[in-house]
C-alpha cells in the first residue's frame, strides 16, 4: 500500500496503489492526509466510519468525504487510514490527531474530476484529485 503526491494545475493530486481494493482507498485516505500535513505526531484515538454508495466512484468519493467531515467537525486529521471494500461498502477506522497539534493547510473537497479506480495484475490503483 502506497500513495504519491502529484501536482495538478492549482489543485493536489494522490495517486495510491494496495493489493486489495480496501487497502488503495486507505492509501487515498493517508495521501490526502498528507497533502494537508507533512508531519504528523504520535497520538490520537481511532474512529469507526462506514458508507455506502452505488459505484466504486462514487464510494472512493463518499469515503474521502466522510474524512473530510470528519475533520471539519471532530476537529481532527484522519490519518493512519485502514480501509475494507464489500461490495457497495466501505468499513474504515483512521486515527485522529487534534488539528491543533499539527501544521495543517486546507484541503477543500474530493472531486470526480479524473478518478480513476483500475484493478491491476497485483492490486488496485486509485487516482484523485483534491480541490485546495
Amino acid at each position: 500500500m502506497s500513495f504519491e503526491l502529484r501536482e495538478h494545475t492549482a489543485d493536489i493530486a494522490v495517486a495510491a496503489t494496495g493489493e486489495t481494493l480496501g487497502e488503495a482507498f486507505g492509501a487515498v485516505a493517508d495521501g490526502m492526509a498528507a497533502a494537508m500535513c507533512e508531519d504528523v505526531p504520535d497520538g490520537g484515538d481511532r474512529h469507526q466510519i462506514a458508507v455506502t454508495a452505488e459505484s466504486r466512484e462514487a464510494l472512493l468519493f463518499d469515503y474521502l468525504d466522510e474524512l473530510i467531515y470528519e475533520r471539519d467537525i471532530q476537529g481532527v486529521l484522519p490519518v493512519d487510514n485502514r480501509a475494507n471494500v464489500d461490495g457497495g461498502d466501505v468499513t474504515a477506522s483512521y486515527r485522529g490527531v487534534a488539528l491543533d497539534a499539527v501544521d495543517a493547510r486546507d484541503l477543500k473537497a474530493v472531486t470526480y474530476s479524473e478518478m480513476e479506480i483500475t484493478e491491476r495484475g497485483d492490486g488496485w490503483e486509485a487516482y484523485v484529485v483534491f480541490d485546495v
